[in-house]
């Protein structure tokens, strides 16, 4: 069982909702991403997404394109970003890590470095999964075994508009958990109808059998509570990078451990919910 597997078994063996922030790694910057790790997990985070920063990140909002935009400034690339969760693991051996990025950073990685290297040294760093957003299921089962076979778990996204069809693809390869885009466009955008997330769980969960993190739109305590309601996790990036993007160096950490703690007590909150079940139990 991977990281990412246990630790939401244990969760929703306790009837509790992951909660799952997104940061960019290398921004606001570049030395403070371990030490913000370090205090989502401290504020109530259970998995921590790290983007990868990215020229052309065709699923990003303009605040997210601004935090790659700066952290690519200051020469943070994806030999950076496995630096950044080495350190992690220094003091964390527990907290799940995906990246979560575009398929150009990955190949360019192996194209320098020899084929698998991406994969040999994101394990070696400690990462638990991947998120390659351009990377759709039916073309990356020989890059969804080499993770597998190293202990990664590979994410995938759906969205409203999925088929049938890429549900089931994506519940055949999927791993971890999957990434359920609540809004159509890119992140930040538009605003977040919880009652249409409820509907579209049950018809992914037909499909998958990993549990369903649900991101895009969550900027809040109501909205993530709205969404926790129906969800195995939330996933919330948007508010947290533009919270941090106004922090100093020093007060970085300490911004993101408040609003994570914020977070975290109100999905606490909620009753426990028999849409969250021990991941592979009958829905």
């Amino acid at each position: 069982m991977s990281r990412i597997s246990g630790v939401l078994r244990a969760l929703q063996a306790r009837g509790r909702r992951a909660l799952i922030p997104y940061v960019t790694a290398g921004d606001p910057f570049a030395d403070v991403t371990p030490a913000v790790m370090r205090a989502l997990v401290e504020g109530g985070a259970d998995v921590i997404e790290l983007g990868v920063p990215f020229s052309d990140p065709m699923a990003d909002g303009p605040v997210i394109q601004k935090a790659g935009e700066r952290a690519l400034a200051r020469g943070i690339g994806l030999a950076q970003v496995l630096a950044m969760v080495r350190e992690f693991r220094t003091g964390d051996g527990e907290t799940p890590v995906v990246l979560m990025g575009y398929a150009n950073p990955v190949e360019r990685y192996d194209q320098r470095r020899g084929s698998g290297a991406f994969v040999r040294d994101a394990a070696a760093a400690g990462v638990d999964g991947v998120l390659v957003v351009d990377y759709p299921p039916e073309e990356c089962e020989a890059f969804a075994a080499q993770l597998k076979a190293a202990g990664l778990d590979l994410i995938f996204l759906l969205a409203p508009t999925s088929t049938e069809e890429r549900m089931r693809e994506v519940g055949r390869i999927a791993s971890g958990y999957v990434y359920y885009v609540a809004l159509r466009g890119v992140t930040g955008a538009g605003h977040l109808d919880a009652g249409a997330v409820a509907e579209m769980l049950p018809r992914i969960r037909r499909h998958v059998r990993v549990p369903v993190g649900v991101g895009f739109g969550i900027r809040d305590a109501a909205s993530a509570q709205a969404v926790g309601r129906s969800a195995d996790a939330v996933v919330i990036g948007t508010r947290l990078v533009q919270i941090l993007e106004g922090e100093s160096r020093d007060n970085a950490p300490s911004a993101a451990r408040a609003f994570m703690a914020e977070i975290r007590a109100a999905l606490d909150a909620l009753p426990a919910s028999e849409s969250v079940a021990p991941s592979g139990a009958s829905r």
